[in-house]
């Protein structure tokens, strides 16, 4: 009986072993086929990701701004990657081997089978060495990118932006739509429309051994996805404009902006000084990068969205536009300017006197004197409202991906800044002449110079007009906000026959924006500058009936805005207005000639 239940538990344990191993292939083979089929596929087919083109950018003359050229980039497949080699690469790319062993690292985390970049922009000579020891390099290779390259002599560095690769904070942000290595939009017009410019990747699908060894193209490429183009930009900027606001600041700082008035198109948007564009287009070596950031005349600022400085005597209109448009006074109420305006025991100076001066006299001649009187008839409550009217204290809504919003006093500033009760009206004069604790941007000095074009219509700034569908074939407009000022036409009126005579008439403070054939509204001002010399300020806008500019144009520690900013915005104003006449009279032509080829 004893030998009987021997056999009995031997047999019943190889049962149960059977039994044991027939239920898990049949789990094997029938229930989980298809999962571990799929896992088994995964780990012999190895994905290649094949970079998308980025988007062109073109002017608003179809001038290519932004190109794309050729750029080859080192990788490094974990799976097959011999980390004894890891010096003599170390040696070849000029990196330490700690970062390269930091890459692989990273690299496995997300799959030891696909590539990882480990250094972009290689020249001919670094690929020659890397074919020439590949034998000695296993899981090197090289992928073909682009990169970007600028086609004008505009630099448009703060406008377009750059590209640099993705960072750890930028990983985690965007989830799956990027990998390790990618490049992406990082200031700019480059970072605001990154989703659009960037296109879609392909992906490569090859087959390997147990090994990790490439066998070749998996299914003869079927299953390969191609890459998609990123769509190109075309944008309001007139290329050749730009160049010129540039080169009119050039061994200055300070900044111009342009906007077409009759949609708020960006025409120019100079910020000085500013930076070479293709010093990020490849690598950027770590020392260019500390010594940029590290200037102290900050080229990486940008200086036309994101200054706060008090506007000066350009801000005069705001003032008139409240007092008349609340009918505090009319154009019949005169101050008569001795020089000076006493309140309290202090003395404000004015730098002419001027005499007795209505409204539009006082804007023409810039009397300080017939303003300082005006704000404390008006009153701090209306200054403020009608600032924010004309949009200062808040942003533009520019698309690109840095703007200030300014800073505009009010009540309740004051009561923080000085605490309730301690400010006087002595505080609200310096406000009449721009001065003080306002802040402005010249973006926004140039949205307030086609505010004034438009008697009141206000277009959202804008650099891109429009973006090229290539699948659908079709260009889509970009749509932005607009809106009406609360101001009469008999204001406007006003204030823009003031502006006529600052730059055409005797004695007005911006006869040097004057040009030939072709008339000019704009106002002059200079801002005082604790730190140093004056700020000169000039806004204006041409022609005057029918605009097709405003502008704006600052220029820092540079004196009186009527000799340094004001000659500025004529030969920007005139840039564009003359080639733009040469344009439409070529169009003309062109139209007349066609006509008579159909007759």
């Amino acid at each position: 009986m004893e030998e009987f239940g021997r056999k009995y538990l031997y047999y019943s344990i190889i049962s149960i072993v059977f039994l044991v191993f027939t239920t898990r292939l049949y789990q094997l083979q029938l229930i989980y086929r298809e999962e571990f089929g799929r896992k088994s596929e995964e780990n012999s087919i190895r994905t290649i990701a094949r970079e998308p083109v980025r988007g062109y950018i073109y002017d608003r003359n179809g001038i290519l701004v932004v190109d794309n050229g050729p750029s080859y980039t080192v990788t490094i497949t974990p799976s097959e990657f011999d980390s004894e080699s890891t010096p003599f690469l170390a040696s070849i790319l000029e990196v330490t081997p700690e970062f390269i062993h930091e890459r692989v690292q990273k690299g496995n985390l997300y799959s030891r089978f696909v590539p990882v970049k480990i250094k972009r922009d290689l020249d001919f000579r670094t690929l020659a060495v890397i074919e020439e020891y590949r034998y000695q390099l296993p899981g090197i290779d090289y992928q073909i990118e682009s990169k970007r390259y600028y086609a004008t002599p505009a630099r448009a560095s703060h406008l377009l932006g750059y590209t640099k690769e993705i960072s750890d904070r930028q990983l985690a942000e965007f989830g799956g739509a990027y990998r390790q290595g990618d490049v992406i939009g990082s200031t700019g017009i480059e970072a605001s429309y990154e989703r659009v410019l960037r296109g879609q990747k392909g992906y490569e699908f090859i087959t390997v051994n147990a090994q990790g060894k490439t066998i070749g193209s998996f299914e003869d490429g079927k299953r390969d996805i191609r890459s998609e183009e990123g769509f190109d930009l075309y944008l309001a900027l007139d290329s050749h404009v730009q160049a010129v606001a540039e080169s009119s600041l050039t061994g200055k700082r300070g900044a111009v902006v342009a906007i077409d008035p009759t949609n708020g198109g960006i025409i120019a948007l100079a910020s000085k000084p500013d930076y070479d564009l293709s010093i990020f287009s490849g690598v950027t070596p770590p020392e260019v990068w500390n010594e940029m950031n590290s200037d102290t005349t900050h080229p990486l600022f940008n200086r036309a969205t994101m200054t706060k400085y008090p506007p000066g005597s350009t801000y005069k209109i705001v003032l008139a536009a409240a007092a008349l448009e609340e009918g505090i006074i009319d154009t019949n109420w005169t101050v008569n300017c001795s020089g000076e305006f006493r309140i309290g025991n202090k003395i404000h100076k004015d730098l002419h006197v001027h005499g007795p001066v209505a409204v539009i006299e006082a804007i023409k001649v810039s009397c300080n004197v017939f303003f300082y009187q005006l704000i404390l008839k008006t009153g701090l409550e209306h200054w403020t409202n009608y600032g924010a009217e004309f949009g200062f204290g808040h942003r533009t809504g520019i698309d690109i991906t840095e703007e200030t919003s300014g800073i505009l006093p009010s009540s309740d500033y004051f009561d923080t800044l000085y605490g309730k009760g301690k400010w006087t009206e002595g505080y609200l004069v310096n406000l009449a002449i721009g001065q003080g604790e306002l802040g402005v941007s010249p973006l926004q000095m140039a949205s307030y110079a086609m505010v004034l074009a438009n008697k009141g219509r206000f277009y959202q700034p804008h650099a891109v007009d429009s973006v090229w569908n290539n699948r659908a074939k079709r260009a889509d407009r970009v749509e932005h906000a607009e809106r009406q000022l609360k101001i009469s036409d008999h204001t406007w009126d006003l204030l823009r026959e003031g502006m006529f005579h600052v730059v055409n008439s005797p004695g007005g403070t911006g006869r040097a924006a004057r040009i030939t054939d072709i008339t000019v509204g704009g106002k002059t001002g200079t801002a005082q500058n604790p730190h140093g010399e004056d700020h000169a300020w000039f806004v204006g806008f041409a022609p005057f009936e029918n605009a097709r500019i405003a502008v704006a144009v600052l220029v820092e520690n540079a004196g009186f805005g009527g000799t340094a900013a004001a000659p500025i915005g004529r030969r920007v104003m005139e840039t564009y207005l003359k080639a733009d006449s040469h344009k439409s009279r070529l169009q003309e032509e062109m139209k007349t000639v066609t006509a008579r080829a159909d007759l």
